[in-house]
């Protein structure tokens, strides 16, 4: 499905090419700033800004082979959704990031767009030390960087890895610089075997918190259900009575879902705090 005629008549088309490994989407933003563009085609997604607009990222393929008909559109499906978007957004210019010539090229026209005006050569913005040290972090500890925040991937990268990468720029002589911050992932195919958290892990660090939290006297009951998005987790507590205890429990489920998702890089789907019983330290006895 292709975008119509005056779109694609409209759209300036950019391409930045390099070796895979070399650091391509590491400086995607960095080119797209100075060229004054705020759409990015990279691996399948089309990204606005610092925002995933549509696409689900190729690196999320389980094969290398996938990967790379998933970073090429070639399914109409993801054709489809990549030109809706275009049409939403309407933008000016777009970025599309390759590893040669053929593959901006080949990208381009499977999404119906214009031929490539102008193209970036990775070697021409990154030294050879530069593309070297991308390459060996690539090769040794499989880590993949996807142009847009951390909190932009949570629920589509549940259960991978990720790190956030974040980059000092500057706006201008005599300004503050500011924090643009990408994404580090490892793709399912880089590993030997299934990367999966044990359900334990999160009652331990729930009701690790709850002892940290002075409107829980402890916890009764946790239950912790997991799919594809992310644990579920139920609780059951006993609260402390003289306490705020809808302020003290919402806080302590914004923390658990905090340190859930630093610590494990798991997309927390949903926490329930339920108080059961209460506690009266001054009678040292429980109520129901």
């Amino acid at each position: 499905m292709l975008i119509d005629t005056i779109n694609k008549k409209k759209i300036k088309v950019y391409a930045f090419v390099g070796p895979s490994g070399t650091g391509k989407s590491y400086r995607a933003q960095m080119v797209a700033s100075e060229k004054g563009i705020n759409f990015i085609i990279d691996d399948g997604l089309l990204v606005d800004g610092n925002k995933i607009v549509a696409g689900e990222s190729a690196k999320k393929a389980p094969t290398k082979i996938e990967t790379v008909k998933h970073a090429l559109f070639l399914n109409e499906e993801e054709q489809k959704e990549i030109n809706n978007a275009l049409k939403k957004y309407k933008p000016d210019s777009i970025l599309i990031l390759g590893t040669s010539d053929g593959m901006v090229a080949k990208i381009a026209k499977n999404l119906g767009l214009p031929e490539i005006s102008e193209t970036i050569y990775i070697n021409d913005i990154a030294t050879e030390q530069e593309m070297k040290t991308a390459r060996k972090i690539r090769e040794t500890q499989g880590k993949h960087v996807i142009p847009v925040p951390t909190f932009e991937l949570k629920k589509d990268f549940s259960g991978y890895l990720l790190d956030p990468l974040q980059i000092f720029k500057s706006k201008g002589k005599g300004q503050k610089p500011y924090i643009s911050e990408k994404s580090i992932i490892r793709p399912t195919f880089s590993y030997l075997g299934k990367f999966t958290i044990s359900d334990t892990v999160f009652r331990q660090i729930t009701e690790y918190l709850s002892t940290k939290t002075p409107e829980i006297y402890k916890v009764l009951k946790t239950r912790v259900e997991n799919y594809g998005e992310g644990p579920i987790i139920y609780m059951e507590v006993m609260v402390v009575y003289g306490y705020n205890v809808m302020d003290g429990l919402k806080k302590f489920k914004d923390k658990a879902r905090k340190e859930i998702e630093k610590l494990t890089s798991m997309n927390v789907v949903s926490i329930d705090v339920v108080a059961k019983s209460v506690y009266v330290p001054e009678k040292d006895k429980e109520e129901i």
